[in-house]
């Protein structure tokens, strides 16, 4: 996928308005991007999430997560904000109105140089990245299935996300990937590639599929980091607790939730090609053939091998 291909991709996401409970916006870009392509089905469950399901030759192993919300105000019948930010920052933007809901009135996207501006990458970058896999898969016609999922509401506590599996709505032997902008923090970089994120900070992620990721970025040359990713809590988190093997990818992001260094209020802004590098990074977990498993047993036998060479007998 070009730089041209992919901006017309995040561009229109990016331009949506949402917050928490407020994704309409976003979920009818998604799918007017996806609608009428062969090989993926788009369905709304029954709390506003939507779950799209690109079908190849094999069962899918793998639902790549993003979040369709912003912390943002809902307006009617009275203010409140939505979101994790300091309540100190909260009324220092200047609010703009989408009738029942407001979002701080910051541009809605602005590409210079290598950098992508806006009022709200975190998620709909995130979002941007499973749509940009969805459509790659479809136009290589790769073998590889996989599953989209946007849910709702995760700024104020993963509420679609758990809904969503409350319902079981989803194969429980389904390996949950969520997909995020992160706060950047040392080690991660912006610029230096996509995250495969250990944890976040409330859970450490199933260690067999992160080994899994690494692998598969080892063997297809792709450039990637591996770092915990303290700053936020992601949806991996929330599906781990409802029982669901969970790992995480991310890329650096400036100005998490419009919060500057110096106790501003301005956009966030993420790398362009480290998105870039995260498709590329989703397109390859989707279409490999091994499994965690497999990374697992391999490092073992590696192990073992060393035993000809030092027995304690």
């Amino acid at each position: 996928m070009n730089r041209d291909q992919l901006l017309r991709i995040v561009e229109p996401l990016l331009r949506c308005p949402t917050a928490p409970t407020f994704e309409g916006a976003v979920a009818e870009e998604i799918c007017r991007q996806l609608r009428g392509r062969s090989g993926i089905h788009i369905e709304k469950d029954q709390f506003g999430n939507l779950i799209v399901v690109r079908s190849g030759s094999a069962q899918a192993r793998y639902a790549f997560v993003a979040h369709m919300d912003h912390p943002g105000w809902r307006l009617q019948p009275k203010k409140e904000f939505l979101g994790g930010v300091p309540a100190d920052l909260q009324e220092k933007g200047k609010i703009r109105s989408f009738g029942d809901f407001g979002m701080w009135d910051l541009p809605e996207v602005v590409v210079a140089g290598d950098r992508l501006y806006s009022r709200a990458c975190d998620d709909l970058v995130g979002c941007s990245a499973i749509v940009g896999m969805l459509g790659s898969l479809e136009e290589s016609r790769s073998l590889a299935s996989a599953l989209g999922i946007f849910t709702r509401a995760e700024e104020v506590g993963f509420i679609g996300a758990i809904e969503l599996v409350k319902a079981g709505r989803l194969d429980p032997d389904l390996t949950v990937i969520s997909l995020e902008t992160s706060a950047e923090r040392p080690p991660a970089r912006m610029g230096a590639g996509p995250i495969i994120r250990v944890g976040d900070r409330t859970s450490i992620f199933d260690s067999d599929v992160t080994a899994f990721l690494v692998e598969t970025a080892k063997s297809r040359q792709l450039t990637y980091q591996r770092c915990l990713m303290d700053g936020g809590t992601c949806e991996a988190t929330a599906f781990q607790l409802y029982g669901y093997r969970s790992a995480a990818l991310s890329i650096a992001l400036g100005n998490y939730h419009n919060c500057t260094p110096d106790s501003r209020i301005d956009a966030e802004y993420v790398d362009i090609r480290d998105l870039e590098g995260l498709i590329d990074l989703c397109v390859a977990i989707a279409a490999e053939t091994r499994s965690a498993a497999d990374t697992r047993n391999t490092l073992r036998q590696r192990l073992e091998a060393r035993l000809n060479d030092f027995s304690l007998k």
